[in-house]
């Protein structure tokens, strides 16, 4: 059994246009417009492929090039966009309603290399037992955050109770 190759652009035989745009013939920019025909034949004798680029435009834009080398380019170059791509995280921080200075002051410090960083950051204060009753500090807690980060980062989501939590988010500038 013969595994086929799945490939992205059309080549060689595969284009059937009436006319189509050769915009490159062997690595030299072209601009001529030819049937499909007449473009095989050229690529043939050039000992190259021709390689479908653009289906949508009128008429189709195709290359006169090697496809291997072509195809190999393609890979190079995803490849080398999808390492320059940086994921966003969600980074967390917890405080308590009765967080001192010192400790805010430390996690500050944290929050701000994450969202230099370049990731989301989601605080929130957790509310224990009897401690539910302090919602105004944890919303004082939050608004001091968010005013302390104000350079690096945007509140995304204002704080909001959730259960026993309220939560905040915020997203670099």
């Amino acid at each position: 059994m013969r595994v086929r190759e799945v490939r992205e652009h059309k080549i060689n035989m595969e284009i059937k246009y009436d006319q189509v745009r050769v915009i490159e013939i062997a690595g030299e920019a072209a601009n001529e417009v030819m049937s499909a025909k007449e473009a095989n034949v050229l690529a043939h004798e050039q000992g190259m492929d021709l390689v479908e680029i653009t289906a949508q435009a009128t008429p189709p834009v195709v290359k006169v090039i090697d496809y291997s080398k072509f195809a190999y380019d393609l890979k190079k170059q995803k490849k080398e966009q999808k390492a320059k791509q940086h994921q966003t995280t969600l980074k967390e921080i917890r405080f308590g309603p009765n967080t001192d200075d010192h400790d805010f002051n430390f996690k500050l410090k944290h929050a701000e290399k994450f969202l230099q960083e370049g990731n989301k950051l989601k605080t929130f204060v957790q509310f224990r037992g009897r401690n539910i009753i302090y919602k105004d500090r944890g919303l004082d807690l939050m608004d001091r955050l968010a005013e302390e980060l104000e350079e690096v980062g945007k509140v995304e989501m204002q704080p909001k109770m959730e259960g026993r939590r309220m939560i905040m988010i915020m997203s670099p500038k």
